[in-house]
């Protein structure tokens, strides 16, 4: 669709600029607060696990079949807790590990291990000089800083509709023995959500990694966040590993951060039988137990896979109303001028935007001033600079639906002013 502004006389943008000047002088006089900047669950959704506080009281027996509750030991997790873990990622329960509220923490740790004690037998990152990690952009903004913040070099990759750009992945991957990791969130992807097609499942199930200490890190954060209707499927990659004929090549993460509470849910990571021995091996250095009255509330009170969907049933009645709204608003608002395009996924948590290339420093820096915060222009890619300065992740799921409906407003005549200015100073 060509873009409408570039299409109009000089005089009619112009006399459009004005306009929309105004319409930003009105909105500063608000002085709205409103937040978009994060993908939080919103209060009415953490509200439906007060439930669980109830779970535990003073005569509730704390034993886990062979596993105690209120003492040390069991660092892999309750058996109860490592079920449900299993369940909701379709791995067999001996595979995963539960510890902690944060999948981040668990990555974190991971490549921690990696830098410091190496992977598989290999050298300790800190002894091989550069080390490299591919990083699928736009992507997750906290994933990118666990690498940064350890030196590792983060590379971007292209992401398609699909998923990422597997011929460069390949390449790097094979190629390149410096390169150790790549994060990738498979289902639901933040920003983009996109869920990754089969074959870009089974190709990286076929890697052939120049560096034996190489890992898939697949953070399967949104594996149970649909909308409702239609639920994307995503390819068992452990299944896909064992057709490929490879073993040691991914670790899969989950929690119940969206789920249940955020930062007091359970975490856990899987991964095959030698990786996740070497996992225990790595944790049990740093815990001598994991925090397992929270592992029991949850398996007490989610149950099982059929009771975590029925939970989730209850999260996407609330969430998909401002999923629609941001639809609704961004197609009515900008549908017809074809300056922007956005994702519309069928889960997660996020909304994808691409602005005209130099825009999305300036949308964001108009909507502070107009107070409405987004997440940072540039986060989506590795060290905070998108190469084309378009992309804004937008996090619909904390204000109430009146609030998003006033923020996406002010969204869209934000974007409307930058566009049309851009269109203008294109002319000099």
């Amino acid at each position: 669709m060509p873009n409408a502004y570039q299409s109009m006389s000089t005089e009619s943008l112009d006399e459009e600029i004005k306009h929309l000047e105004t319409e930003v002088a009105h909105l500063r006089d608000q002085h709205l607060k409103l937040d978009m900047a994060r993908g939080k669950p919103s209060p009415q959704q953490t509200a439906l696990s007060k439930p669980m506080l109830d779970v535990l009281d003073s005569s509730t027996p704390l034993v886990d079949g062979d596993a105690i509750v209120d003492n040390y030991g069991t660092p892999e997790g309750l058996p109860s807790a490592r079920r449900l873990a299993g369940q909701i990622l379709g791995v067999d329960p001996k595979n995963v590990v539960v510890s902690g509220s944060s999948s981040l923490n668990l990555m974190h740790d991971l490549v921690a291990h990696a830098f410091i004690n190496g992977v598989a037998g290999a050298e300790p990152f800190y002894r091989q000089g550069e080390v490299k990690w591919l990083c699928p952009a736009p992507g997750y903004d906290r994933h990118f800083k666990v690498t940064e913040s350890m030196g590792i070099k983060n590379v971007p990759i292209p992401m398609c509709e699909d998923g990422p750009d597997m011929d460069t992945v390949c390449e790097l991957v094979e190629g390149d023995p410096t390169v150790k990791g790549i994060w990738c969130v498979p289902k639901y992807a933040n920003p983009t959500g996109i869920t990754y097609s089969d074959e870009v499942v089974r190709a990286f199930a076929s890697l052939k990694p120049a560096a034996p200490d190489f890992r898939i890190y697949w953070d399967n954060a949104y594996v149970v966040h649909c909308f409702g209707g239609t639920d994307d499927q995503l390819l068992d990659i452990f299944q896909a590993v064992r057709e490929a004929g490879n073993r040691n090549l991914v670790y899969e993460f989950g929690s119940t951060a969206k789920v249940t509470f955020p930062s007091s849910g359970i975490a856990f990571v899987a991964a095959s039988d030698d990786d996740i021995s070497e996992v225990r091996k790595a944790f049990s250095v740093e815990r001598v137990s994991s925090e397992k009255m929270s592992q029991l509330a949850h398996a007490l009170y989610l149950r099982d896979l059929d009771g975590v969907r029925a939970h989730m049933r209850k999260h996407a009645a609330i969430v998909a109303p401002r999923f629609a709204l941001v639809q609704s608003k961004l197609g009515e608002g900008l549908g017809s001028l074809g300056v922007a395009t956005w994702s519309n996924p069928h889960g997660g948590y996020f909304v994808s935007f691409e602005g005209p290339k130099g825009s999305a420093k300036r949308i964001v820096a108009l909507m502070a001033d107009l107070g409405v915060k987004l997440t940072p222009a540039g986060a989506t890619w590795p060290y905070g600079k998108d190469p084309n300065d378009s992309n804004i992740r937008i996090a619909p799921t904390y204000p109430s639906l009146e609030d998003l409906g006033q923020a996406l407003d002010v969204f869209v005549v934000a974007v409307k002013l930058v566009s049309a200015k851009i269109a203008r100073e294109e002319r000099g």
